[in-house]
């Protein structure tokens, strides 16, 4: 089957994390986009989460393209078996890049850089900049505590109940493409452009 998405960026930790079901998960993920045909855009480490899921993709003939700042790049943590590094003058440059290159994007657990990524990439949807789809994926309970500070800011009154339809969710990585596929640009309920 062919994929509706030719490559999607996904966000994810510099660190394994505690659980090995975020290991897996970013070899598990790594894996589908290669057999799918999906370019894999990443923030370029080689170290973590993001040196798992590249190795993953590649080691089963995917194609990766990371993109870092120089300033880690120096700090030789640049993942060096990619096939596209692009570096870049900032984290903000990067994740502008990251997004320019993406049909979609995809949150992997991770520390407050991939909260940084996920939150700005679902505020530029909001706000109209972008209409890709964003999947949020739940290894071993890790959205949920993303999930709940939205749902605190709906509650709250600061985000509207519409917010939720700017992502979707998936229960593991095996679920991610599939949802994805059944994702499309441009695709949110009228509720969700007030």
């Amino acid at each position: 089957m062919q994929h509706p998405y030719r490559a999607i960026a996904v966000f994810c930790g510099s660190r394994l994390g505690a659980d090995p079901a975020h290991a897996a998960a970013a070899d598990t993920l790594g894996r589908a986009l290669a057999a799918a045909g999906i370019r894999l855009v990443y923030g370029g480490g080689r170290i973590g989460l993001m040196g798992r899921i590249a190795d993953a993709c590649l080691a089963a003939g995917g194609f990766v393209t990371g993109v870092i700042p120089t300033f880690l790049a120096r700090w030789e943590v640049a993942h060096e078996g990619t096939q596209e590094m692009i570096e870049v003058d900032s984290m903000h440059t990067r994740k502008a890049r990251m997004a320019e290159l993406a049909d979609a994007f995809v949150m992997l657990p991770g520390g407050l850089g991939t909260l940084d990524e996920t939150i700005e990439i679902l505020t530029w949807r909001q706000l109209r900049l972008h209409d890709k789809p964003i999947v949020l994926c739940d290894v071993a309970g890790s959205a949920r505590p993303l999930i709940a500070a939205i749902e605190a800011a709906i509650g709250a009154g600061f985000a509207e109940p519409s917010v939720r339809d700017l992502y979707a969710v998936a229960d593991g990585a095996e679920a991610v493409l599939p949802l994805l596929a059944t994702l499309r640009p441009g695709t949110r309920t009228a509720a969700a452009l007030t």
